[in-house]
């Protein structure tokens, strides 16, 4: 018969003290098992003999100090304690599967960043797609309407078709060119920049007493719009009395990371100490100072955003990111030698062959008309609730913004051409420009920076200025704000009035489009013509 086998183990656990016990098979027909089972247990010795307990006693010798006895057998795990090797392994075991957890973790944090940045790539290289194919089948076929405004009617018509007969294939849709849409937003006020930037050399020839002239058509006007639209929905919402809603949410863009500014400043310095030493290192200047240009855009950018709230309303971030350019063209100017007025010209060359900077940046702006599709759908709710209020106050203001400018400069006695150059100042630049392309001896710069400069603003006092005027319902609010200072007046009010920021999008959207509709037929242009004279 053989004998139990005793181990020991460094567990105090003393049976010296105890009665000896005799256990008979005949008393315990069962199979003793006092012992809580442990998974994947570790045998050490063997007990499970079932001649072991046969008319036998378990005599247990005496332990060491400090050991404990522990009777082993096959398959059990009596008394069994776990020694100081499984303890270490058990603990390697638990380090290993940590590190094995964070290295799973880490590379899927990566794949997840590398999958966002792919998805971005994509649905705005789509995008910027649709909207470089539009321009070329328009220009080919000599249409003159907005090919960008035509792009939107198509995606939106598309997503209604699909929200009414697919609804997941429009979420789809929708979810797919996320990633496109919030970099447009994030980025939009880049955009306006390249006119302010180059707006020394577009008001060189203007006479100062027509300068003034202008400026007191674009702040008056401004003022007189978003009375016109502010009014207007007022009347028509006590007319129809529609109760508020809640509205889509909008998300917001994310903050600059520190590691952004710290790219974009590394790239400035880079491209601008190569540029003067190799001036046409890429072929041409515009090409070899596009990269240093369009850092210190960004930069600017960056940090207007990064002001307090108080210093913005003073000096706005596209004002910052406008001066930054403009101070990184006079230093490379200066330092080439060439001069700051052939340095604004590579920035904003208008060539597609050789782009410049400015290029870049204005190449976006059909991507933006294409994104009102997809603010619209997403708002579409809460444009058939308020459809009246919307419509009729957005278009009653873009008829009086077009017919009262050109009145105004005609009363005032400013150039004809010049009238025709500031027609749509309150419409965004993406629509200005086309608007201005209808009519003959418009100065496309001088468009975009009265649009700027209209924007500017609204964005400065258009929160005080509704306060004055006792708008308080956000309908009139967002709707008279979007109506007569584009999108800089929108994103100032959005910041701090969330809740009109629907009615701004929807308006910001409409108004563009309604003026570009409405200089597009032939009687209303030629009307236009005639009262500028």
């Amino acid at each position: 018969m053989a004998a139990p086998l005793v181990t020991t183990t460094p567990f105090s656990l003393s049976l010296s003290n105890r009665p000896r016990l005799h256990l008979h098979s005949k008393s315990f027909p069962f199979k003793l098992n006092l012992h809580r089972s442990r998974r994947n247990p570790t045998p050490v010795a063997s007990h499970g003999n079932p001649h072991l307990y046969k008319h036998q006693h378990i005599h247990s010798t005496p332990p060491a100090p400090h050991k404990s006895s522990t009777v082993l057998g096959p398959n059990s795990n009596f008394l069994q304690m776990a020694g100081p090797s499984e303890t270490s392994s058990n603990r390697e075991v638990l380090l290993k599967a940590s590190a094995s957890d964070s290295s799973n973790s880490s590379t899927s944090t990566l794949s997840q960043k590398v999958f966002g940045v792919l998805h971005l790539v994509v649905s705005l290289g789509i995008v910027l797609a649709m909207d470089n194919f539009l321009k070329k089948a328009f220009v080919a076929a000599a249409i003159k309407f907005p090919s960008a405004l035509f792009g939107m009617f198509c995606i939106f018509s598309v997503l209604v078709i699909l929200d009414t007969t697919i609804p997941a294939a429009a979420t789809s849709l929708m979810n797919f060119f996320e990633p496109a849409l919030m970099f447009i937003q994030r980025w939009l006020p880049l955009f306006y920049v390249p006119a302010l930037v180059v707006l020394p050399l577009s008001v060189r020839d203007i006479p100062a007493a027509s300068g003034l002239k202008i400026c007191f058509i674009i702040a008056g006007g401004w003022l007189a719009s978003l009375c016109v639209a502010g009014f207007t929905a007022i009347a028509v919402r006590k007319i129809v009395k529609t109760e508020m809603t809640d509205a889509e949410p909008m998300e917001k863009p994310p903050p600059f990371a520190p590691i952004e500014f710290w790219t974009w400043g590394a790239i400035f310095l880079a491209s601008f100490v190569s540029s003067i030493f190799y001036p046409t290192a890429l072929g041409t200047t515009a090409r070899t100072c596009l990269p240093f240009l369009l850092a210190s855009t960004v930069l600017g950018y960056m940090v207007g955003s990064g002001l307090p709230s108080g210093v913005k309303k003073v000096f706005h971030p596209i004002i910052c990111c406008a001066l930054s350019a403009d101070l990184a063209a006079v230093a490379f100017g200066y330092l080439s030698k060439s001069g700051v007025d052939a340095v604004l010209g590579d920035y904003l060359t208008k060539v597609s062959s050789n782009p410049g900077a400015g290029d870049i940046l204005m190449g976006f702006l059909g991507s933006v008309i294409l994104s009102f599709a997809f603010s619209m759908f997403k708002q579409r709710k809460l444009v058939k609730r308020h459809a009246a209020e919307i419509f009729i106050s957005i278009i009653l203001s873009s008829l009086f913004s077009l017919y009262s400018t050109a009145l105004v400069g005609r009363l005032v006695g400013l150039e004809p051409s010049l009238t025709i150059s500031i027609l749509p100042r309150c419409i965004t630049v993406a629509l200005a420009l086309s608007i201005v392309s209808f009519f003959e001896g418009a100065n496309p710069s001088l468009t975009a920076a009265a649009v700027v400069v209209t924007g500017l603003i609204g964005a400065n006092f258009v929160q005080a200025t509704l306060d004055k005027l006792r708008f308080r319902d956000p309908i009139a609010r967002g709707i008279a704000t979007a109506s007569s200072a584009h999108g800089l007046g929108t994103a100032a009010l959005s910041a701090k009035e969330p809740e009109a920021l629907p009615f701004c999008a929807i308006a910001y959207g409409l108004t563009g489009i309604f003026g570009s509709v409405f200089c597009s037929i032939p009687v209303i242009r030629q009307s236009l013509i005639a009262i500028v004279g």
